[in-house]
């Protein structure tokens, strides 16, 4: 870690108790081992069930490698399955851990910050846990994606002032109204260019387009 020199700003403002939601771009796989590396307490991420199953050897590092950076498997693969997400991350909140989020879902395909998925506003709402948005940077320099090996370079991170939301979380316009002001304070602690359509849709055009 210190290879990386890593310049770090707000993390004052991360409550050393208590449920709270740190909720951060995503630019590259090693954002959820800089970031959690330097909050004070310990960061629980919602991960991909495949990332637990995966056969064979590499399959079984994998999985050891998640559960060392406090990664809990979820089914993600939308629909009712997605509900497992949620319930599994109120969970974490109602024993008064950190649970850390990426809203895009995904990682950006080109640095861009992209749409968020409501699913943040509704634990926010439902748990009453603040949301502490966070800014990465460099990270898909240091590790761009399908890149084993991470270039040492310097490693940036922001930390912003909690946000509290209330409401009904039932009302799909009020948990899409949270959600983008959740990523309009990602994307002024970021720079990043905002683009209102999701991530995966963007990388599903890509591949497209390249096929």
């Amino acid at each position: 870690m210190v290879l990386f020199r890593p310049k770090v700003k707000g993390l004052r403002h991360v409550p050393g108790s208590g449920p709270v939601i740190i909720a951060s771009n995503h630019l590259s796989f090693s954002d959820s081992i800089f970031m959690p590396l330097v909050v004070p307490r310990k960061v629980t991420f919602l991960a991909k069930s495949e990332y637990f199953t995966s056969p064979g050897p590499k399959g079984l590092l994998k999985k050891l490698t998640f559960i060392a950076l406090g990664q809990v498997p979820v089914d993600r693969s939308g629909g009712r399955r997605s509900e497992a997400a949620l319930i599994t991350g109120l969970k974490v909140l109602a024993e008064g851990k950190c649970l850390g989020i990426y809203p895009e879902g995904t990682r950006s395909p080109d640095g861009r910050l992209y749409k968020g998925r409501t699913g943040i506003a509704r634990l926010a709402i439902e748990s009453g846990a603040p949301i502490i948005p966070v800014a990465m940077f460099n990270t898909e320099k240091i590790q761009p994606t399908g890149t084993v090996v991470p270039k040492v370079m310097r490693v940036e991170m922001i930390f912003g002032e909690p946000m509290y939301f209330e409401g009904d979380s039932t009302d799909l316009l009020h948990l899409r109204d949270v959600t983008d002001q959740i990523m309009q304070t990602i994307q002024a602690l970021s720079g990043q260019e905002y683009v209102d359509t999701y991530a995966t849709k963007a990388k599903k055009s890509t591949e497209d387009d390249e096929g």
